[in-house]
């Protein structure tokens, strides 16, 4: 997706966001994320979206995520001030922005603007369970998260997803032609992308809506209408170890 579409993205989902949790009260729990609370969903996603906003600033110091606290008051107002800061920020940077990024991206700026607008999205999902409602994503940008996900975070070697014995998993969406398939072994994961419908041999196949797939890979769709073919193993590896870390 082009970088003002990821912007725009994100100013939505971050709205969007903050309207859930002012819905739901900052002491309700959030089912998709058991640890936290609606306060905790805020403090977190407002304190990546200052650190983001600083770096993409360029400021020298914007390197520590714990630098940005939520106050023990007005977290709504806080959150929704720091994610406007932040659309700002992007929207302001040139093209050929010089800051770090630690997955593969056209530039930086591109990086910052598709992380940052995936992040919101997942937590704006996390925001309206706590109201018992799930949203759903335009097709071409649950595409662009499903993307991300596997070929930028799991096409990495570290993390806690690994198998021995290993499996295959093949990602189908059933509205598009695009489709991948991991390959879990037990020290890392090797990722295909398929750019047209193709024949693919994998232990188990998902099927789903790009927006239903894009769930529940970020493992926040486990009760949705996707599909499981296949041996279940590898799906049921996936919730239990398929956890994102950053850098």
């Amino acid at each position: 997706m082009e970088i003002a579409e990821l912007v725009e993205q994100l100013n939505e989902h971050g709205l969007a966001l903050a309207a859930a949790a002012d819905a739901a009260g900052l002491e309700a729990a959030v089912p998709t994320c058991p640890e936290w609370d609606v306060r905790a969903l805020l403090a977190h996603t407002g304190m990546v979206h200052r650190w983001a906003a600083g770096i993409v600033r360029n400021e020298p110091d914007a390197t520590d995520r714990s630098d940005f606290p939520a106050p023990a008051e007005g977290v709504v107002e806080w959150f929704r001030e720091g994610h406007a800061a932040l659309v700002d920020a992007l929207r302001a940077a040139p093209p050929d922005l010089e800051v770090w990024s630690f997955l593969a991206a056209p530039s930086p700026l591109a990086f910052w603007a598709r992380r940052q607008a995936h992040e919101t999205a997942i937590h704006r999902v996390d925001a309206e369970s706590a109201v018992g409602t799930i949203p759903t994503f335009e097709r071409d940008f649950a595409l662009d998260g499903i993307s991300e996900l596997l070929e930028g975070f799991y096409s990495r070697s570290r993390g806690k997803l690994v198998a021995d014995p290993g499996f295959s998993m093949h990602v189908a969406p059933d509205d598009a032609s695009v489709s991948w398939t991991i390959q879990v072994g037990p020290e890392s994961r090797t990722v295909t992308r398929h750019e047209f419908a193709a024949d693919v041999t994998a232990d188990c196949t998902i099927r789903g809506a790009a927006s239903d797939l894009y769930l529940d890979l970020w493992n926040r769709g486990h009760a949705g209408p996707t599909q499981v073919e296949g041996d279940q193993r590898p799906m049921q590896t996936w919730r239990e170890l398929a956890t994102v870390t950053w850098s």
